[in-house]
């Protein structure tokens, strides 16, 4: 009797995911080809969810409070290998909806440090830059431009999407928060594990984008899977997007991610946009403030049902 009630309880925050109705043990596909589905699987509703291995329902969980720390946009100060705009984007000539990314090869990475801890860094998939119409209220609207940023948060655990209207001016609109003439806000967030950097090829950061819908944030470690959305409406990407950055960062305030020498990292973004062709990789391209001590290997991009581009960034020993 008391299995029955807490199967009725838990049954409205259980959805399913367009894979299947349900999963098996017997027969679970293998982790990595869960990772896929689930990565790009959309979220039911708004919310927050979670699911573990090998289910295909999401379950939904508390949201939490975005830690308020900015990921800023580039300053090009130099310095650094990769990041600050020294970074490949993939560019496609109509419109992102979704973007998956990963690192299929990691060798030689045995820690990585900022902020004087270990395994603090974020991941993320940034937009371009474009113009918002939530630049409307600004100093100059001109001069204003949306950004949107997919964040994993690895200090603070947490998994959210941050929103920012650059050179708005400074006065930010209600909910809004002021870092040197942009503004930006935070969407809720989910509560996820610190992974450690010696786990990269099990992760997966995925953002969806729908037009006067929801954007979707979905990550994957190991056997977990996590996911958070947030209103298209506050900047309005899926009207705009057709740029993506992916990759390992410093966490927040255009901080830096430290490897040891000897590290090697692949860089894979997938990018769903209605083509089978190419992107363009875009060096120098990057958008986000934050950087890595990796250098940029050259970059190569593949058509097909998930078109992609892929580089190797690397410390030498």
């Amino acid at each position: 009797m008391l299995r029955k009630c807490l199967a009725a309880v838990a049954a409205p925050f259980a959805f399913a995911l367009p894979m299947a109705a349900s999963v098996q043990a017997a027969d679970a596909p293998s982790p990595e080809a869960w990772r896929e589905a689930v990565a790009r699987a959309p979220a039911p509703g708004e919310g927050c969810f979670r699911t573990d291995y090998p289910s295909t329902a999401w379950k939904g969980v508390a949201c939490v409070a975005a830690p308020n720390r900015p990921q800023p946009r580039l300053a090009r100060d130099g310095g650094f290998a990769t990041g600050d705009g020294a970074d490949y984007s993939a560019v496609v000539s109509g419109l992102i909806s979704s973007t998956v990314g990963s690192f299929p090869t990691v060798t030689g990475v045995t820690k990585e440090t900022d902020f004087g801890g270990k395994n603090v860094y974020s991941l993320q998939i940034n937009s371009q830059f474009f113009a918002s119409p939530t630049c409307s209220g600004a100093t100059k609207p001109a001069n204003c431009l949306g950004w949107e940023q997919f964040v994993y948060d690895s200090m603070d655990k947490a998994l959210y999407m941050q929103y920012w209207l650059i050179n708005y001016g400074s006065h930010c609109p209600s909910g809004w928060m002021s870092y040197s003439g942009d503004c930006y806000r935070n969407s809720s967030a989910v509560g996820v594990p610190q992974v450690a950097v010696t786990a990269l090829a099990t992760v997966k950061l995925s953002g969806t984008a729908v037009a006067k819908g929801i954007d979707t944030l979905v990550f994957t470690v190991g056997t977990k899977a996590y996911s958070v959305t947030g209103k298209d409406s506050v900047v309005d990407l899926a009207s705009f997007w057709n740029a993506s950055e992916w990759n390992i960062f410093g966490d927040g305030d255009g901080s830096e991610a430290v490897f040891n020498k000897g590290a090697s990292i692949q860089v894979l973004t997938t990018l769903t946009d209605g083509s089978t062709a190419a992107p363009t990789c875009e060096a120098g391209d990057g958008t986000t403030g934050e950087t890595n001590n990796l250098k940029l290997g050259p970059c190569a991009a593949a058509g097909g049902t998930n078109p992609s581009v892929t580089f190797t960034e690397s410390l030498a020993k």
